[in-house]
Order: C-alpha cells, then sequence, then structure tokens
C-alpha cells in the first residue's frame, strides 16, 4: 500500500490555496443579490496575501544565484511584505533587514522582529525620493550591505508575475469560470494587476475594480492621467505616493476612493457581522466592492480580494480608544 504523505517539506509550500467565502448578512443588509465571495488571503501563513509574492520572487532570485546562501535580504515594507520575507529568511537561514514607515501598527514591527529580522523604521511624512523614506533607506542599506539582495516589491515586475501565475488562476479555478468583477485594493498593485491579467485572458469581459484610498496617487492618475500631490491617510496597505512600475492600469477597468473611516468601520463590521477579522485594506476594498455589487444583477459573481488579517491591527482599527482618538468613531 503506497505510503500517504500529508504534510509539507517547509513553509513555502503552505501558502495559497486560500478559501472563497460568501457574503451573506452584508450583502442581505444592502439588498445586494448578486453572489459575493470573499477571497481570504489573511490565512497564508503570516497573514496576508504578500507571502505569495515575496517568496515567489525570493525562490526565483535563489534558483538565478542573485540571493545566495547565507546572504541577506534587504526590503522596505509597510509590514505584510517583511513578515514573508522574514518567515522566508528565518525557514532557509538567510538574514532579514527591513525599513518600514512610523505610521504602520506595533503588530507589524513587532512581527518582523519576532522572526529575527533587523527593522529600521523611518518617516511618513516625507517624499519617497528623501534620503530618510523607507524606500531610500533600503536601497542604501543594500548597497552597503555585501551579498545582500534587494527585492524591490515597488519596482519589481516579478510582483504582477507571481499573482498572474498563482493567485489569477487559483480564483478562476475555484469559480468555475464563473467571475464577473474583481475587487482589491491596490498598494504597490501587484496582486490586482497580476490576478487581473490572468483572468481577463480567461474572460476579457470580467471587470476589475480597485480601491485607492484619499491621498494617494492612483485615482487620479486612472481617471485623467494627472499626478497629484499626495498627502497623508491612516489606513495601511493600499495607496501610493508615487506611481510604480508594479501597477498595471489597462488592466484595471474602474478606481474608487475611500476615506480612512469607511475602511476601518467596513472591517469591523465584516469581523462582527460575517466573522471575518480583516484589516483596513481589506475594509476598503469592502467597502468598494459592497458599494458596486448593488448595480449587479442576481446571476452575476463577485470576488473581493480581502489581503490581510486584523489581528496586525488590533491596537488600532479594533481598538475602540484608538479610533476615537482618531475620530472615526463618534
Amino acid at each position: 500500500m503506497k505510503e500517504r504523505k500529508d504534510y509539507y517539506n517547509s513553509v513555502a509550500e503552505a501558502i495559497g490555496n486560500t478559501p472563497l467565502v460568501r457574503l451573506n448578512r452584508l450583502t442581505a443588509a444592502r439588498g445586494i443579490k448578486a453572489t459575493v465571495l470573499a477571497k481570504l488571503e489573511y490565512l497564508n501563513p503570516t497573514g496576508s496575501v504578500k507571502d505569495r509574492m515575496a517568496v515567489y520572487i525570493l525562490q526565483k532570485a535563489a534558483q538565478a544565484g542573485e540571493l545566495k546562501p547565507g546572504g541577506t535580504i534587504v526590503e522596505g515594507t509597510s509590514g505584510n511584505t517583511g513578515a514573508a520575507v522574514a518567515m522566508y529568511a528565518a525557514a532557509y537561514g538567510y538574514k532579514a533587514i527591513f525599513t518600514i514607515p512610523d505610521k504602520m501598527s506595533r503588530e507589524k514591527i513587532d512581527t518582523l522582529k519576532a522572526f529575527g529580522a533587523e527593522v529600521h523604521v523611518c518617516p511618513t511624512t516625507v517624499a519617497a525620493d528623501s534620503p530618510q523614506s523607507y524606500y531610500e533607506t533600503a536601497r542604501r542599506i543594500h548597497r552597503e550591505t555585501p551579498d545582500s539582495y534587494y527585492i524591490g516589491q515597488y519596482f519589481n515586475l516579478t510582483n504582477i508575475e507571481a499573482h498572474y501565475v498563482l493567485t489569477g488562476p487559483e480564483i478562476w479555478a475555484q469559480t468555475g469560470g464563473k467571475i464577473d468583477v474583481l475587487v482589491g485594493g491596490v498598494g504597490t498593485g501587484g496582486t490586482i494587476s497580476g490576478s487581473a491579467r490572468f483572468l481577463k485572458e480567461q474572460n476579457p469581459h470580467i471587470e476589475v475594480v480597485a480601491a485607492d484610498p484619499v491621498g494617494s496617487v492612483y485615482y487620479q492618475y486612472h481617471k485623467d492621467q494627472t499626478l497629484v500631490e499626495p498627502h497623508a491617510y491612516q489606513v495601511e496597505g493600499i495607496g501610493e505616493d508615487m506611481l510604480c512600475p508594479t501597477i498595471d492600469f489597462s488592466v484595471i477597468d474602474k478606481i474608487y476612493q475611500v476615506t480612512d473611516k469607511q475602511c476601518f468601520m467596513t472591517a469591523r463590521e465584516m469581523t462582527r457581522k460575517e466573522g471575518l477579522l480583516i484589516g483596513g485594506s481589506g475594509g476598503g476594498a469592502a467597502f468598494v466592492g459592497l458599494e458596486y455589487a448593488r448595480t449587479l444583477a442576481a446571476d452575476k459573481t463577485m470576488v473581493i480580494i480581502l489581503p490581510d488579517s486584523g489581528i496586525k491591527y488590533i491596537s488600532k482599527i479594533y481598538n475602540d480608544e484608538w479610533m476615537r482618538e482618531n475620530s472615526f468613531l463618534d
């Protein structure tokens, strides 16, 4: 009798195959007739969709000899990519150094340190090309660190490729090809761009709808190719203060703006009424998706990508005192 193998050889093999779960109470409350499915990317090993991209890039870099055994991985992160990289580094014997903006949750910073990574906290309110920014600080550390590999998720087109190869096909298979609308937030843009490229190749009539926070540059640029001056916002993991080559505007049909309050309150509503403990970026995607789903017929199917876990934001979004201090709760 053939011996059954029911385990993975490493944590990297546990990434992906995240479930689709139908939203019920929130759709009923809004009079939505279409099928609205949530893609629970927070069930990846470190709690976010970034596990897919980070490990995909690092495995390719290792195979190409760009990431040397025992070397150092350097990256600028808002937290989720860093957690994925730190997990990979711990599992395969690399050193990891991260830069992260100071607006990110304490949970995210402490998670990176828990994996044994070195963390440099940088100011949020500086220009992207400032030597103090977390982007430029990561580049400097890479230059100064021998045998280091810099991922550069905001500029590395393999970011898109990862989701074209992994996430898009998974959604297509899980829905049996019966998907009419894909909804997601835009940060680096890799998740929605790669997934959308694959899905539109299967069916060009699939609509792709994105959520962008007020203060980010993407909404206006998609609308009329105008690059506006960015300003600070509280939600983490979506939006950017610069245009990233890892977002493919040609496969995104609509971008809607969301406020911090809409992101946070929808995340809390998803947790309390659907049992889905999600982060603010997922709240933004859910807000846009649920609003858009009101316009869909009963035979349509929407998939909303929920990128990370609310466990990363217990001290912020799910803390009533923090919410009141920041005027998000009446």
